[in-house]
């Protein structure tokens, strides 16, 4: 076959396959497992080069009684006539993306990654061996 026609990892010649394929590969991520430090570049003025970088997990703050949003939603919702608002049912997803927070180790300086879907994830598992175990 000629090189045009050459395919990539993952990729179908026909652009309705290569969705189906697409989404496919969301099937098979099983498990995420990413490892405590990683090496990685920092963009702070201290460093501007690869360092290693502390891995931990995102996870969204406490939300905040006093936020905008919340003053505008409790004020709507007092008195009579029931829900203001709509409340979202309609739930599609089953997995959920995973964000990453990277610290730098040299000059402490914090960023955020964002990964792939994955329904399962873990920060510094050991793998399991395969094969056969004496």
């Amino acid at each position: 076959a000629p090189d045009s026609y050459a395919l990539q990892a993952g990729t179908a010649v026909v652009g309705n396959t290569y969705l189906f394929f697409r989404n496919l590969v969301y099937l098979y991520l099983k498990m995420v497992n990413v490892p405590k430090e990683r090496n990685t570049f920092c963009a702070s003025k201290k460093c501007r080069k690869h360092q290693p970088h502390k891995v931990t997990q995102y996870k969204a703050g406490k939300a905040s009684n006093f936020a905008q949003g919340k003053r505008r939603y409790d004020s709507k919702q007092m008195g009579f006539g029931g829900q203001t608002k709509p409340v979202f049912h309609k739930k599609a997803k089953t997995t959920r993306k995973v964000v990453i927070r990277l610290e730098c180790k040299k000059c402490k300086t914090k960023k955020q990654l964002t990964l792939k879907r994955t329904k399962h994830f873990e920060l510094g598992a050991k793998k399991a061996d395969s094969g056969h175990q004496y």
